[in-house]
């Protein structure tokens, strides 16, 4: 919440059955202001609701109902947009109505039911002029019910049943529905009127017309047409309205209304449509047994073209009410069409006959297919073995031949399954939202990784083969190198270099062992941002990573850092300038905010990334970490009169802090804060942060082999021999065998994937 900004939060209510959220509720949704709607109803939250969630002054629909929210009543002061509230069902400590009962103007309907109000309802809350429903039943609200002189004209429902309210002063210009049941005023002397009664569930007659029939019946499977009094086959159904603008349902001009908007606009012929039992339900819908006949003159029966084409516009919504009905649902009874041919009913007999012929006749078909099937599967097994490649695509999108790779090769599924000991859980070393990792060992004697795709996240046959193509043609040492991949047997595997050392996450936290001094990871941070400049500037063609994290950042024996997991990545059309309009996609806390509100990708949303990711180098610390944001939390403790820490000393890494007067510190901080620039046209290329990094390190004294934009270009290419690392010779070696020291695709669970709808 701390990067995104939006106008609608929606993940409450009926589109999360089965999926309930839970946890608490960040402080950090007070802080998009130009939110209109949250719904967080029917989940799991619990723990207060934050104190700054009235900052949203934009706001005009609220609701936290059935939850497990505790605390304070949350103070809705100031919120003057606000048109729906419901706090429901919460276990919020006992008060009495908040100060907001009584000053938000603009609510049109309070809901706080199975709650823990007590004390008095505010009198000035009935005069709010847009109000029209209360809805305050099962608290503890007592003393004198007094709803003044001044009562909004458009309130329609005021529920308190089971409060402990003693007493009522009646106000005889409210003549609309007041519900006190299970109050104790209602043992006393207005026991006896409306108020304290069980409001009755009103049944409209069929139509007016179905007066004038008489007491005339139909057989049980049949209805009574109300516009000729004859008995016929009615297509059925119920109507739910779910938010009428009435409580009242006496008033049969209303629903006159409606018969006679369903007869019109569905072209039935006028008193063909017959409303029943109109009730409220438990969810509070108005409900309508609804019944439409067949004109006059067409029988009992409707055929099957006007049942599709009335059960269409029902169901579809196609159909609209009159506006006081508001939206709804239909769901529809099965229609009886009658059982005939050439006007005469067919005999038991014949339908035997008809129904065992076809039924051997299906057998037969069942057979052929089974064999057809079998054999076309044999035939495409002995493709498929005698020419491994020929599933790469339908016929005609693809020869069948080989991916054209560069220094990469195919591997069987059989091969890659003996390696990896039938992909145990021994070798299991990783997993992310691509599948899982298994480390393996080739026959060569080569140590491997191999990223197994799970079924969900599979690509088509095409699409598998262009990104290998891709990812083969991509040298360079600071980027994790593809051995070879598989696709064959249903599965899609890529199998890369293994990096002993596991991610830069990993070593940050400490969970590796390994101390990482301040040239250490300046070191890593070059050759990171080595292989991004490489990406973007001489990759063909270019490409943006997307997806720069600490945990896609490996270190291999000598702790030279290289980027990992290009799932993202999409490719720069054309010269490789401009921009990509594309779906947002990337990691909670390193997302470019300027990608995230234009959806219009760039190289500087891998910058932004980059800087988030030094600034992780300076403080160990996960880019939002209990609600707090590293970007801002640098920003706020900064201070430039300290030439030393930069008055960052609180929250750096330790292993920095105890250091003297560390080399490069503050320019290496203002380069972080310089690649996390609100705007991408203020921010840094990757080429220009290389060159940084390298000038703090030249200041240091450590050989970097490239002083310009030239030199670093030069370096690449690929080159031959081991690179030797500065600090080799005092660096431990770490065991190749251990399990838990590399993580292609997963780190700390954050969310994984922002994908806005």
């Amino acid at each position: 919440f701390s990067v995104v900004h939006s106008t609608l939060v929606f993940l409450g209510g009926r589109l999360f059955d089965g999926n309930q959220l839970s946890g608490k509720i960040p402080s950090t949704v007070g802080l998009v202001q130009t939110l209109e709607v949250l719904r967080l109803d029917r989940n799991s939250l619990i723990g207060p609701v934050p104190s700054n969630l009235n900052n949203l002054t934009s706001i005009n629909e609220l609701n936290l109902a059935h939850n497990q929210l505790t605390g304070s009543v949350p103070d809705l002061t100031g919120m003057d947009s606000l048109n729906y509230v419901d706090l429901s069902n919460n276990s919020f400590a006992q008060s009495e109505a908040p100060s907001w009962f009584s000053t938000i103007q603009s609510l049109t309907t309070l809901v706080m039911e199975y709650g823990t109000l007590q004390g008095k309802v505010p009198q000035k809350l009935f005069s709010f002029p847009q109000l029209q429903q209360i809805k305050l039943r099962n608290n503890a609200l007592n003393n004198t019910l007094d709803m003044g002189d001044s009562i909004s004209q458009q309130l329609q429902l005021v529920d308190l049943q089971n409060n402990h309210i003693s007493s009522v002063t009646l106000n005889s210009a409210y003549r609309n529905t007041l519900i006190l049941t299970g109050n104790p005023v209602c043992t006393t002397g207005i026991s006896n009127t409306n108020y304290c009664q069980l409001q009755k569930q009103t049944t409209n007659p069929y139509s007016t017309s179905l007066a004038n029939c008489g007491t005339k019946s139909c057989p049980p499977d049949q209805g009574l047409s109300p516009q000729s009094c004859e008995c016929a086959y009615p297509y059925e159904g119920t109507l739910y309205f779910r938010a009428p603008s009435f409580r009242d349902l006496s008033n049969i001009s209303t629903f006159h209304a409606l018969e006679m908007s369903l007869w019109i606009k569905l072209g039935l012929t006028p008193g063909s449509v017959s409303l029943q039992n109109s009730f409220f339900n438990v969810d509070d819908y108005l409900q309508i047994q609804l019944e439409l006949f067949p004109s006059i003159g067409n029988g009992k029966y409707f055929n099957r073209s006007e049942i599709q084409r009335i059960g269409f516009y029902l169901s579809n919504q196609t159909y609209k009410p009159p506006p006081e009905f508001g939206p709804y649902y239909f769901i529809a009874s099965p229609y009886a069409f009658p059982v005939e041919l050439g006007g005469t009913s067919l005999s038991i007999g014949v339908i035997v006959g008809i129904g065992t012929g076809c039924g051997v006749l299906i057998l037969i078909l069942m057979g052929v297919g089974i064999y057809i099937f079998q054999q076309k599967w044999r035939a495409e097994r002995a493709i498929e073995l005698s020419k491994p490649f020929a599933s790469w695509g339908p016929s005609g999108e693809d020869s069948g031949g080989p991916p054209q790779l560069k220094g990469a090769r195919w591997f069987s599924y059989d091969e890659l399954k003996k390696c990896t000991n039938n992909f145990s859980e021994s070798n299991e070393i990783g997993f992310g939202g691509y599948g899982k990792v298994y480390r393996g060992m080739l026959s060569s004697g080569l140590v491997v990784a191999i990223k197994r795709a799970q079924q969900g996240s599979m690509q088509g046959g095409l699409e598998f083969k262009t990104e290998i193509e891709l990812l083969s043609r991509v040298h360079h040492k600071n980027l994790v190198g593809l051995v070879g991949f598989c696709f064959e047997q249903g599965e899609q595997m890529l199998v890369y270099e293994f990096m002993p050392n596991g991610t830069l996450r990993d070593n940050l936290s400490g969970k590796s062992g390994i101390p990482l001094d301040w040239k250490r990871r300046l070191c890593i941070a070059l050759g990171s941002a080595r292989g991004l400049a490489y990406l973007h500037d001489l990759a063909n063609p270019p490409i943006i990573h997307r997806d720069v994290k600490s945990t896609n950042i490996l270190l291999d024996e000598n702790l030279t850092a290289k980027v990992a997991d290009f799932g993202l990545s999409k490719l720069v059309s054309d010269s490789g300038k401009g921009h990509i309009s594309t779906q947002v996609k990337g990691t909670l806390g390193y997302l470019d905010p300027e990608y995230y509100m234009t959806q219009q990708l760039t190289e500087k949303s891998d910058v932004y990334s980059f800087g988030i990711v030094m600034l992780e180098l300076v403080t160990s610390k996960q880019p939002i970490e209990k609600g707090k944001y590293i970007v801002r939390e640098v920003q706020i403790a900064m201070d430039k009169n300290d030439k030393e820490y930069y008055g960052l000393e609180e929250i750096l890494d330790p292993k920095i802090r105890n250091l003297q007067n560390p080399i490069g510190f503050v320019r290496f901080v203002d380069l972080a804060l310089h690649c996390v620039e609100e705007s991408a046209e203020d921010r840094p290329t990757m080429s220009d942060v290389v060159k940084g990094i390298e000038g703090i390190l030249q200041q240091d004294g450590v050989i970097t082999k490239s002083t310009s934009a030239s030199s670093s270009a030069a370096e690449f290419r690929t080159t031959k021999g081991k690179p030797q690392h500065p600090y080799d010779d005092a660096l431990p070696k770490k065991d190749v065998n251990n399990s838990d020291a590399f993580d292609y695709s997963g780190g700390y669970m954050l969310s994984t994937r922002v994908e806005p709808k």
